[in-house]
């Protein structure tokens, strides 16, 4: 008879075999923690632990950190953009150093696009690298507990079956007490006590399997891990190193080359300043006075250096 199918590969044995090893678990965790089961322990895997949760939390939460100091340098780049668009839209085709301003501005949000996929490229995707690989390690480690609960089930299931042949004096017939036995017509009692005693023998070498087989299982886990959890510790300083000095060196050279195009900026609106002033003062030799035309312009000018000078100084 073919045995039912569950879909994603599951089978109503295997189905059955799994809530037999959870149940198996809890009742040597309830044994344990009732003092009835020893419990193997290794300190020095549980300080790795420990160390690996730390820094899972300390990743998790730079990570955290960095997203959103990603998100606040895209907002700083759309307000500068929003600014910058301002100055452009207000800057008149006839003055001075036009070509030079729409330059500066196209320039300054290369900059800040620039910066902004650097810091994703080369810190946040890094970061997120680093990261991904404590998900399978956490997931080994709590398989790792649960084969070292059946190793434990199986060393004291080992242990009860030896205890009970110590305690008997080794195996011996005794009187039927079974319903089968006292069936069983004399002639064939001896056959009945060799076939129980072939069962007696069969349940210690399954015990004695069953032993050796979650041993292996979870020494090979447990080597495995023993391996990798110090060596993941150390690598924190080298990724963490890394990743601050990228994050210092694309931020001195970003703002390096902002300040000098805010420099440019001012030096042009400066002229500009210079040039309108002189532009739309006359003087008028009858009176002996000087007189100002378009005063709105030269106030617009006025208006954008002290944006430029805002600009330069804020960076």
């Amino acid at each position: 008879m073919a045995e039912l199918n569950l879909g994603k590969g599951l089978t109503a044995g295997k189905v059955a075999s799994n809530v037999q090893k959870k149940l198996t678990r809890a009742q040597e965790k309830v044994l344990q923690k009732l003092g009835k089961a020893d419990e193997t322990k290794d300190a020095a895997f549980e300080e790795w632990v420990i160390n690996f949760n730390k820094q899972y939390a300390e990743g998790s939460k730079l990570q955290r950190d960095l997203r959103a100091y990603l998100e606040a340098v895209r907002a700083m780049h759309e307000s500068s953009k929003n600014v910058q668009a301002c100055l452009g839209d207000m800057y008149e085709a006839e003055w001075y150093g036009k070509n030079e301003v729409d330059s500066i501005l196209e320039d300054c949000d290369v900059l800040w696009t620039d910066y902004h996929q650097k810091l994703v490229d080369h810190a946040l995707i890094s970061m997120d690298t680093y990261l991904g690989q404590f998900p399978d390690i956490k997931g080994r480690i709590a398989k790792r507990d649960r084969k070292l609960v059946d190793y434990d089930s199986a060393r004291h299931n080992y242990a009860a079956t030896h205890k009970t042949k110590k305690k008997d004096g080794g195996i011996k017939i005794t009187k039927p007490s079974t319903l089968l036995e006292r069936a069983t017509p004399g002639w064939a009692q001896g056959i009945l006590s060799a076939h129980n005693l072939a069962q007696t023998s069969l349940s210690k070498s399954q015990a004695e399997e069953e032993l050796e087989r979650a041993q292996k299982v979870f020494e090979e886990m447990n080597l495995d891990l023993q391996e990798e959890l110090p060596s993941l510790w150390n690598s924190r300083v080298g990724f963490y190193v890394s990743t601050f000095q990228s994050l210092a060196g694309f931020e001195e050279k970003f703002h390096k080359e902002i300040s000098r195009l805010d420099q440019d900026l001012h030096d042009v609106l400066e002229t500009l300043e210079n040039t309108e002033t002189t532009r739309f003062v006359s003087y008028d030799i009858v009176s002996n006075s000087y007189s100002f035309s378009h005063f709105d312009s030269t106030s617009k000018c006025l208006s954008l250096v002290f944006l430029a000078t805002v600009m330069k100084q804020s960076h």
